[in-house]
Order: C-alpha cells, then structure tokens, then sequence
C-alpha cells in the first residue's frame, strides 16, 4: 500500500484486515469476562453477598458483549464485498480496531462506577468513537466502489448510514446526559433498540434485493 493507492486482495490485504479484526474482537469480548469472579471459601451469607456485588459486572459484561457483537456483525457484513483496500480504509478500520481493544476499561469503570458521571460519559464516548470509524468506513466504501466486489448500492447505503448515525448520535448525547443524570444517560442508550430494529430489517431487505452477501 502506497497512499490512497488501493492493495489487491491477491496480496492479502482485505483478508488479513478482516482475520485481524476477528482476533481484536474475540481477544475484547473475552477480556471482558476476566473480572466475573467471586472469593473461594465464603459461607452461605458471604456467597450471597458476593454474588449481589458481581452482579453490576455481569450486566456490563452483557451490555459490552451485545456492543462488541453488534460492531463485529456490522464490521464482518461490510467486509464481505470488499475485494481491495487502500490507506484510507487501513487506518478507519485500526483506529475503531484500537477502540474495541479498549472496550474492557470503560466496561470495568461503569461495572465498578456505573453511579458517576465520568464512567457514564467514558463508555458512550468510546461506544461513539466505534461507531464514528464504522460510518467513516461505510462513506468511504460508499464512494469508492472500485475497492468492492460489487456495488454498495445507494439504499443500502443510505440505510447503513442511518443506522450507524443513529448510534453514534445515542451514544454522543449521552456524554453531556451523564452529567446531568448518569442514570439517565444509561437509559437514554435504550432509544437506539427499536431503530436498530427497524434498520436492521431494512437493511437485510434492501442487500437481498440488490443482491449484496449479508451476514
């Protein structure tokens, strides 16, 4: 790769991107369970007590896997029709690479902290800066549809965009809302389900009539 110049897949480049990404994904989600644990040799009502203080760390296990996942899918989806790549493409994806390997600190700080504003504003942030990457990436396969294997078609596009938009909107406005209420900013992230919903079927509709490999 030299510049915007693309690198043939021949080479190993769109392969070696998406098997990276495969291992920065499987290495976050499972850093993500190192912390679930409760002390050896407590008796019935420390074994109880303990199992109530890990439970914040499990539910942010679980948000963080469901986030990861999420990423992942949309990341593996995109790259199943990319057939070259170029320095643009190579950077979007190690920058949002870089992010989901950090997943695991702010997933702790709101298992450990999740009353405080900071650690309510340090997870949206970093949830926003993903998906910020993945949206970059999809514009940029967008308007370059020699690096495909086939045409990203401008519904399906759109309807990619909208979606990863709306993430990164949820995400960002719950940055100012932690400070105001981090409990409220925690529920604030539950807006994005029913439109991940919609997009997502859209989204699968829109591939299926244009052809497009979906996950």
């Amino acid at each position: 790769m030299n510049g915007g110049r693309p690198v043939r897949d021949d080479e190993g480049s769109a392969a070696r991107l998406l098997a990276l990404a495969d291992g920065v994904f499987a290495i976050a989600m499972t850093l993500l369970a190192l912390d679930i644990a409760v002390p050896d040799g407590l008796d019935s009502a420390g074994f109880a007590q303990a199992l109530r203080d890990v439970m914040p760390k499990v539910w942010a296990y679980v948000l963080s896997l469901v986030v990861i996942a999420a990423f992942w899918r949309g990341h593996y989806e995109t790259f199943r029709y990319v057939r070259d790549v170029d320095g643009t493409i190579i950077k979007l994806v190690l920058l949002g690479l870089g992010v989901i390997a950090l997943m695991p600190f702010p997933t702790t700080l709101l298992a450990e902290y999740g009353d405080e504003p900071q650690s309510v504003a340090v997870y949206s942030g970093a949830v926003a800066v993903i998906g910020a990457t993945q949206l970059a990436l999809t514009i940029v396969l967008w308007k370059r549809p020699w690096l495909g294997r086939a045409v990203l078609s401008d519904p399906v596009a759109r309807n990619d965009v909208v979606d990863l938009a709306a993430t990164v909107l949820v995400f960002a406005v719950a940055i100012p809302l932690a400070f105001v209420s981090p409990t409220g900013a925690k529920l604030w992230w539950a807006v994005l389900i029913p439109i991940r919903l919609l997009t997502g079927k859209r989204g699968k509709r829109l591939r299926a009539d244009a052809q497009l490999p979906s996950a």
